[in-house]
């Protein structure tokens, strides 16, 4: 006999209502999805080693192939990660609000059902409306432009460490003298102050002046996936314990009855509410990439490194390492951080960075 709210009858109808091999087709599905969405992440983080591969694969599809598809794969992988442009900030809103409109339409009004407690639920609109603020503040936020009004300036900030950093080094496309831990940026085509990385999420370098926003940006969209991903499963397993499933009995191919189990139960709960386990799958996905991410984001500033700085030391680590040969005439020359001052003192560099002041010529 059915009872209880719409969604438990529902589901419960469902029981009796699908199959096996409808299961397994959705499924598949799902997992086909899943690797396409974490292919996709792992693309656009701009991966150095990712793309030479890509670049590799290219080539040798030239072997095979007409030399203009060697040409368009190239050109397309240039436009993607050397070229400035917002296809991954319109990408970026629209994942995140496909995720919300989602959840408002099916899981928020499903837990409204089940009596869930309302600032709970609210929680996630809270944290997308802090995400969205940073979001725009490291999109818009100059990062450390370096220029010549600001170049005698920058010079004093951070001391040369005359490895990874030597003094009296010019930038040749900007003509301008490199301060220490600044770098060029190929994408935007300007010399960026404590450079970090480029980000194509938010379209704009990561420096020293919006490292700050962007992290935050990083812990609110971490946190706000991660919420939705409890909400979710606290949803799909309220629904289990108010309607007794595991009491309940379904008729198998055979003919025979047999009682619910945990497998059959996945089944069903995959079948009733398709999307809500998309959802709950990417989000779970999308929220152990961005915790990983910004523990990654967290130990840097923690030591006062960038990631530009991180990634040549180890190159540079690897450079050294005994099974590569080297001039044994050459000393080598290891890069150690010389920046980090102390736990609190970096994170006070970060989150309150020094900015050039002007003064005024009179005339």
């Amino acid at each position: 006999m059915l009872w209880g709210p719409p969604t438990i009858q529902l589901f419960s109808l469902l029981l009796y209502k699908s199959s096996s091999m409808d299961f397994l087709s959705l499924f598949l599905f799902y997992v086909v999805f899943l690797l396409i969405s974490v292919v996709m992440i792992c693309i656009v983080t701009k991966n150095q080693r990712l793309k030479a591969v890509a670049l590799g694969a290219a080539q040798l599809c030239s072997c095979v192939t007409p030399q203009c598809l060697q040409r368009a794969v190239q050109m397309l992988l240039h436009q993607l990660f050397h070229t400035r442009h917002p296809t991954f900030v319109v990408l970026h809103l629209l994942l995140q609000g496909l995720v919300y409109v989602e959840y408002t339409c099916e899981v928020f009004g499903y837990c409204q059902e089940l009596e869930f407690s309302l600032p709970y639920l609210l929680l996630p609109y809270l944290l997308l409306s802090v995400n969205l603020v940073f979001f725009t503040l490291t999109c818009a936020a100059n990062p450390g432009t370096i220029t010549k009004a600001n170049e005698s300036l920058l010079l004093h900030v951070y001391k040369f460490d005359d490895v990874m950093f030597p003094k009296n080094s010019r930038c040749s496309t900007c003509d301008l003298r490199k301060p220490a831990r600044s770098k060029h940026c190929r994408v935007c085509d300007r010399c960026v102050h404590r450079f970090d990385h480029h980000c194509v999420w938010v379209n704009n370098c990561i420096g020293a002046w919006n490292t700050r926003y962007f992290l935050i940006y990083l812990l609110t969209l971490m946190a706000s996936a991660a919420t939705i991903a409890i909400v979710t499963a606290a949803f799909l397993l309220r629904l289990v314990a108010v309607s007794d499933l595991y009491q309940e009995t379904y008729l198998d191919d055979l003919g025979h009855f047999q009682a619910v189990d945990t497998v059959f139960l996945i089944q069903h709960l995959f079948l009733a509410f398709p999307r809500i386990i998309f959802l709950l799958g990417f989000v779970i996905i999308l929220s152990l990439l961005l915790a990983g991410y910004l523990c990654f984001a967290l130990y840097l500033a923690a030591t006062n490194q960038t990631t530009n700085e991180w990634y040549r030391g180890d190159w540079a680590w690897c450079q050294h390492w005994p099974l590569v040969a080297w001039s044994p005439s050459a000393e080598p020359q290891i890069h150690q951080n010389i920046h980090s001052h102390g736990f609190w003192s970096n994170l006070r560099e970060i989150f309150l960075p020094a900015t050039p002041s002007y003064k005024r010529k009179k005339k």
